[in-house]
Parts: C-alpha cells; structure tokens; sequence
C-alpha cells in the first residue's frame, strides 16, 4: 500500500471513549481530512459533540463498515455485539484494527468473513497527549501493507513498535498499564515531600518534572536507567543512601512482583473472554 493510499484511506472508528476520540483527534492533527473519518457514537448528545468539536461525520456502525479501514475501540466485553453487528458486512479488501486488550486476532478472525485481516493495537493513556506507546501485531490475514496502514493511525498519538501475538500480555503488564506504576511511583515522591515540610502543590511539580526530564534523558542519550542512576549517586551522599534504603524495602522486587501479577491477571482475563 502507497503512501498516498494509507493518507486517502476512509477510517471507520467504533467508540467515541477516551481511546476512540484520542486516536480521532491524532489522525486530525497529523493532517488527515476530517471527510475520511466515520463515528459511530449513538448518544446524540456526544454525536453532536464531536460533529462541532473535529467535524467528522457520525454514523451507524453498518454505515462505518463501508471504510477501508475499521478501527474497533470499544470493550472486549462488548466486542462480540459489535462484530456481530459489522462482521458480516466487511470484505477481505477492507482491514479490522482492534484496539482492546486480552483479545486475539484469532477471536476476530473466527467472527469475521474469511481472508479479513486483522492487526492488533495494546496502546496506553498517554496517547491523551499525543505520549502514547502503542505496540502492533498482525493476524494471519494481514500484510507489510496493513501493519503499514495500522501504524499511520496510531503514530500521530506516540511511539509504535510491532511485536508479535505472544507478547501481548507482557506488553499489555508493562505498557499498558505502565502509567498506572509511574503514578504510583509519584504518588509516594509526592507523599515524601509533604512528609518532608513541602506544601502538595510543590512536591507534586518536582516529582512530576523528575519523571518527564528523566523519561526525556533516558530517551534522548539511550542510556541505560543504572548509568544515569549512578551519575546522582555520589559515593557516601545521599542519593546512594536512599538506594540502599529502597533495596531494603523491597521496592524493586515489589514493582517486578505486581507486573507480573498484572501479566498473570491479563492472561487470566483473555482466557475467560474467548
């Protein structure tokens, strides 16, 4: 698939959530005519919202299945209505991108008509500002082209990779809910900091800047996370001290324990949805 194509292709988005109207948003920002954007939101309220708020047109989901491609951003628990309602409807020429969790291409692939690809997206919250990290796989219908296509839908709101399907979970553990951690991380720098005489205001802004500098550090000299933890540990200072006292508190094993128990929790919940 050109580049011309993937830009003129028509994109159907099911779910006007938080996922839906961020990947909305990105695709208008990175210049794609609103024209070639389908809605599905029955809500008439929140269809009159997002007609004003980016100017796209909101539609049935039988009238979204005409798109070239169908961007599914609506819960696994509600997927089966959804295909049961669209799937029938699609052809081989046109591309499904699933964008919920615990899910795989096979489950799709068994609803839909046969030869309709299907590519996978585990995103994360970040995508809100355009900071998300998205990981792509391909089902066994789909091409080169179609993660090609898939990939310009998502990379407006942050950085993409492609994995493959059984890594899904782990990425889903790590990525997926990685906000979830960081936050937990600055909740308890924000604790320390009142603990230690700072107003919440104050202690909030510089264990934030901390994460965003040193998440832009890390990113931008492609270090690794221990050489520029040493570059603040002095020997006998204090950052050092604290290190110690993190190790002794099992903060380290604490986080990698409750990653892999979300990794567990994950493999559970996809089980149980098929």
């Amino acid at each position: 698939m050109t580049e011309s194509s993937t830009s003129s292709a028509t994109v159907g988005v099911v779910g006007a959530g938080t996922i839906g109207e961020a990947v909305v948003a990105g695709l208008l920002r990175a210049g794609r005519p609103a024209g070639t954007v389908l809605v599905v939101e029955a809500r008439p309220l929140r269809a009159a919202e997002l007609v004003e708020r980016y100017g796209v047109t909101v539609c049935s989901a039988a009238d979204a299945a005409v798109a070239d491609v169908l961007l599914l951003a609506v819960k696994p628990q509600d997927m089966a209505a959804v295909l049961g309602e669209v799937g029938p409807l699609l052809q081989p020429r046109q591309l499904v991108v699933s964008m919920a969790a615990g899910l795989p291409s096979a489950w799709f692939e068994a609803r839909l008509p046969t030869g309709v690809p299907v590519v996978r997206v585990m995103t994360n919250t970040p995508l809100l500002v355009g900071q998300a990290m998205s990981v792509l796989t391909a089902g066994s219908a789909a091409t080169g082209a179609h993660l090609d296509l898939a990939e310009s839908l998502v990379a407006p709101v942050g950085r993409v990779l492609r994995l493959p399907e059984d890594k899904f979970d782990a990425v889903t553990a790590l990525s997926g809910s990685g906000p979830a951690w960081v936050c937990y991380l600055v909740e308890a720098m924000v604790d320390a900091g009142v603990l230690l005489g700072l107003t919440h205001e104050v202690a909030r802004e510089l264990a934030v800047q901390s994460v965003v500098g040193t998440g832009a550090l890390l990113r931008e000299t492609g270090e690794h996370p221990t050489v520029l933890r040493d570059q603040v540990s002095s020997p006998g200072g204090s950052t050092i001290r604290g290190t110690v006292e993190l190790e002794r508190s099992g903060v380290r094993a604490g986080l990698v324990a409750g990653i892999r128990a979300a990794h567990l929790r994950n493999v559970e919940l996809g089980e149980a949805l098929r």
